[in-house]
């Protein structure tokens, strides 16, 4: 593919809540550098603002009548954003959430890079992982991703459990529905202990661990060693879930790669080139390095 025109210049940004920490202005910056190309990444938080999710509308027509070429969306509005889009691709349409939009012909089209994204760092990073069956906690805009990213892959069956049972029988239902019957039903919460004792992984695909939502979603006495366990999150990239999966023998594979891969689908669709993952991966590495130092550096400041 050839690069956009206007000098190769791209203005994009992140729309989400809570997202100032957020490495992907760097991520996108710096690859577009490597490959000679000028981007501009712009971070619109909701909650810095003020405003509420339902206020994406205004902030897609405000950005897009600025000039920018794409946006990409995150917590909380990655299925809300569905409602405000002329188009969206067949995979963010099976999915039902999007994480990248593209102004293009006058028109804002929705895309989902999450899927394959997740899809490429479970491949990459647990390449022999069991999926005969696998618990998904979490059926939000990220958890609908890892469902259909999973049987992509060939998973036997996912379980799906949210604190919303609606959301998680919702979410089963259309997965079956492109997948095959059986391929993926919802479970209680209440059924958390029953489902993992006889799960080869589990994916954590909620907000619980994320920066401003400590904590653990699952009890450390139902992670056995013979599990493999998966975060979504990577704001931190050391969530408490997989310091104490690590400790109880798990297998375990953060956040990072599924949000440099996503990153990657979403840069090829910015601009029409295609990025090096790996120097996106090793940059990624990098920076979490470097934000760590900073932390640790105020946190021993007088």
């Amino acid at each position: 593919m050839t690069p956009h025109d206007d000098d190769h210049r791209f203005l994009v940004g992140l729309i989400g809540s809570g997202i100032r920490t957020s490495l992907s202005p760097a991520l996108h910056e710096r690859e577009a550098d490597e490959l000679g190309l000028r981007c501009l990444y712009r971070l619109l938080d909701l909650a810095e603002r003020g405003e509420p999710p339902s206020a994406v509308d205004e902030i897609l027509t405000a950005v897009r009548m600025a000039g920018f070429d794409g946006v990409n969306i995150t917590h909380p509005v990655k299925q809300l954003v569905l409602n405000h889009l002329d188009a969206v691709s067949p995979d963010a349409a099976a999915v039902g959430a999007v994480n990248t939009v593209v102004f293009t012909g006058g028109k804002a089209v929705g895309h989902n890079t999450d899927m394959p994204g997740f899809a490429r760092g479970l491949s990459t990073g647990l390449p022999d992982a069991a999926l005969n069956r696998v618990v998904l906690l979490g059926a939000g805009g990220a958890g609908a991703a890892v469902a259909h990213a999973l049987l992509a892959l060939g998973a036997g069956s996912v379980h799906v459990l949210d604190t919303d049972v609606g959301r998680s029988t919702a979410l089963a239902r259309s997965v079956a529905d492109r997948f095959g019957a059986g391929r993926a039903v919802a479970a209680p919460l209440s059924a958390l202990a029953d489902e993992l004792r006889e799960a080869d992984g589990l994916v954590h695909a909620t907000p619980t661990g994320m920066e401003g939502h400590p904590g653990l979603p699952v009890a450390p006495a139902l992670l056995r060693p013979a599990l493999w366990v998966a975060e979504v999150v990577y704001r931190p990239l050391e969530t408490e879930l997989m310091t104490v999966a690590r400790a109880r023998g798990c297998r375990v594979l953060d956040g990072g790669r599924m949000v440099v891969f996503q990153a990657a689908y979403a840069f090829r669709l910015f601009t029409g080139v295609e990025p090096d993952a790996g120097r996106m991966l090793r940059h990624f590495d990098a920076l979490v390095h470097q934000q760590g130092r900073r932390d640790s550096h105020a946190h021993r400041a007088p």
